[in-house]
């Protein structure tokens, strides 16, 4: 394959992970269950609350973007804020 194409490949593959959710485990700040998340790229660097799925409790999230395109989620209670 020619470099140019395994570029523009790469490129694309990047692009279509950057648009997939990606599932993470965070620790409810309340009663610290692992709960699974599913996180959304159009999310990054928005704050939002989701209701723990054990505990009921809201929890604040923050989500980030490393360089690889992988998600992270930053959570906190709302005695945090």
């Amino acid at each position: 394959m020619p470099t140019t194409r395994l570029k523009s490949r790469r490129l694309a593959d990047r692009r279509m992970n950057n648009w997939t959710l990606q599932e993470q485990t965070i620790s409810c700040p309340y009663c610290g269950e692992g709960i699974s998340v599913l996180l959304n790229p159009e999310d990054v660097g928005v704050d939002y609350i989701e209701d723990c799925q054990v505990c009921c409790r809201p929890i604040e999230f923050l989500v980030t973007e490393n360089e690889q395109g992988a998600l992270d989620a930053r959570v906190q209670s709302e005695l945090d804020c």
